[in-house]
Formats: C-alpha cells, structure tokens, sequence
C-alpha cells in the first residue's frame, strides 16, 4: 500500500506520491512479475503466435499489478485523511495542553520528538486549534486522483522495457537475450538505487538485489506464479 507523504495537518503538505523507496520497490516487484512470463518462455521454435500469447501475458499481468496499485493508493488517501482529521480532533478535545502535545508526540517519528521542546509542541497545537474542522467524509479530490494515475503508469510502464524486444526483434531467441539482459541491468539499477537511498554500499547492494531478484522470480515460477 501507498501512503501519500504529507505532515500533519496544517504544517504543509508534500504532494510526493511515491517515496524514492517505494519507486525502487515498485520496478522490483514489477521486474518479477514479467519476469514470471519471460523466463518461462521457450525461444527455441517460438513463432508470432507465442510471442503474441507471451505479450498479452506479461502486459495484461501489469496491467492488472498497476490497477490494484492506483486503487491502493485511493485507499491509503482515505485513511490518510482520516488520520489526521483524527489527530484534529484529538488535539481539541484534549482535556489540557500537556495532553494534546502527547497527542502531538504520538504522532511524530521519535527523532523528531526528541529534538522538540515543549513550545515546539505548543505551537502545532496553536496550529491545529486554528485549521478548519475536518469534513466527516472527504471526497476524493484531483491530487488524489492524479497520484492514483502517476502511481498506475509508474508500475506500468517501469517493466515494458523487458517486453520491448519481443515486438519489434522478430528473432524469438534474439528477443529473449536482449530481454533478459535488460532485466539484469534493471535489477542491478534498483538494487545500486536502492543502496544510495539508504546509504548502504551502492555496488554491493546492487549484485545482492540482482541476486534476490533472481531467487524470488524462480521461486515464483517453481510456486506456478
């Protein structure tokens, strides 16, 4: 599930759909999932009509992968907005002003808290108590539905690479090679991306994700995914 970034209410908002993260694990999840269909393709023989079933496989399948995505996304807006008119409404109907700055604290990530002092606290109560009063159901609105689209072509279209050389290289073995050397590349790119966003060793990080790429499409394909 997607959660959009943002802060609490009031304090700003980011219009992030997807954390750098949540990127990389998209085109991961994504790789593996074409890959069910590519790596079980038998090049040798292969005629257009095998392509042709290979590729309304592999698309269809991320089709549907990118579906479900945006809808999660939809649903993860929803309980995100419930939160924070949660939170809102806590604050206000907090017996004192220590109690609401808990309300606060609970809220926040514990680095964060631990660097606030009590007037920090004081001031995004202060905040709070001024912002609107939440809506009892918030509609979707067109940020939402405008990341649900971005989140639906990102988990789309990160994986039509490996699929590519099927349409326009009329070889079948060609094809696959070409294929299957771009999903390594990818693979490896998610996993150096990956290592630099959470500061680990980008190169190492990368042949790892390549590995586990590798174990989790053949567990996949050996489980009849």
């Amino acid at each position: 599930m997607h959660m959009p970034t943002s802060t609490l209410p009031g304090t700003g908002k980011s219009h992030r759909v997807l954390e750098p993260v949540e990127r990389i694990s998209e085109v991961l999840f994504g790789l593996i999932m074409v890959l069910t269909f590519t790596g079980t393709f038998t090049a040798a023989g292969a005629g257009r009509a095998e392509v042709r079933e290979l590729l309304i496989g592999a698309l269809g399948c991320n089709l549907a992968w990118g579906l479900i995505d945006a809808v999660m996304y939809l649903m993860a807006c929803l309980s995100e907005r419930a939160g924070q008119a949660r939170i809102v409404r806590s604050v206000r109907s907090a017996a004192d002003a220590a109690a609401a700055h808990r309300v606060i604290a609970d809220e926040l990530p514990e680095l964060t808290v631990s660097v606030m002092q009590p007037e920090d606290f004081e001031r995004v109560r202060q905040v709070l108590l001024r912002v609107p009063e939440p809506p009892k159901r918030a509609p979707f609105n067109a940020d939402d539905w405008r990341g649900a689209v971005a989140v639906f072509l990102w988990v789309f279209l990160c994986t039509l690479p490996v699929v590519v050389p099927f349409v326009f290289v009329r070889d079948a073995s060609v094809a696959k090679r070409i294929s299957d050397a771009i999903a390594v590349v990818m693979m490896f790119g998610t996993g150096y991306a990956y290592g630099r966003c959470a500061g680990l060793g980008p190169l190492r990080t990368g042949v790892a994700m390549l590995l586990l790429g590798m174990v989790l499409v053949a567990l996949t394909i050996a489980l009849g995914g």
